[in-house]
């Protein structure tokens, strides 16, 4: 998996954001009870936010980055299979995985990063399938995956959510989290393009603006898709 799962949080940036429907509504997608929503978008992009923005209004959101993290702790199976594949230099003294290490492999290498891709996604795959079970049959949930287009996991959703923002804002974002210009340009790259996303999208949200402008595209949404689908 790109190693978007390695960290992050995402911060506002500072140009007007909109809000903006790129697909007319699926007839028949949607459940008579649990509503599922699949989340994507670009590192920097501010999916994180919006997971939360949804979460304070009641939605139960299973994040894929978060278990991406799980499934890699010490002593855990996944972790063992990633230092098998990619040797011992990826973990700590303590034997925990060394990120950044394992991060410098993955993003030069894409036969290696498909290689981690096989090792962590099935995994994830299969706790984030142990959540949804323990969700409530009402439920909205939503599940925040960053490589949602680029594993074809877009058909299995009632709705798909894409936020993204400009480039500019997304460089500034990461460099602000520590990455060089280059590394935060080569993980973009890694990712699938703005313009496939919005192929999959039934709402894109434009996080370049404020936190406060993209919390009103959560609440539009909310009140325009979100509560109608649910009857």
């Amino acid at each position: 998996m790109s190693c978007d799962w390695c960290d992050w949080c995402d911060a506002p940036g500072v140009s007007p954001g909109c809000y903006l429907s790129v697909m007319s509504e699926r007839p028949g997608r949607y459940s008579a009870h649990m509503l599922r929503i699949g989340l994507t978008g670009g590192i920097g992009s501010g999916k994180s936010t919006v997971a939360g923005l949804l979460a304070a209004r009641g939605a139960v959101v299973v994040d894929a980055d978060r278990i991406a993290r799980e499934v890699v702790e010490p002593g855990t199976p996944g972790l063992a299979a990633v230092a098998e594949a990619f040797g011992e230099g990826v973990l700590t003294a303590d034997g925990s995985l060394d990120r950044p290490a394992l991060a410098a492999i993955v993003f030069t290498d894409a036969e290696a990063r498909a290689r981690l891709d096989a090792i962590v996604h099935p995994l994830v795959r299969e706790r984030s399938l142990e959540l949804i079970a323990g969700a409530p049959s009402d439920a909205v949930l939503v599940n925040d995956v960053p490589l949602l287009v680029e594993t074809g996991q877009a058909g299995t959703y009632d709705l798909v959510l894409v936020v993204e923002a400009d480039l500019g804002t997304r460089l500034t974002r990461l460099v602000e989290r520590g990455l060089t210009e280059e590394d935060a340009r080569a993980r973009i790259a890694s990712q699938a393009t703005d313009e496939q996303r919005r192929a999959v999208a039934d709402v894109v949200l434009d996080n370049s603006g404020t936190r406060e402008q993209l919390a009103d595209q959560v609440a539009r949404f909310w009140e325009e898709r979100v509560e109608p689908a649910r009857g």
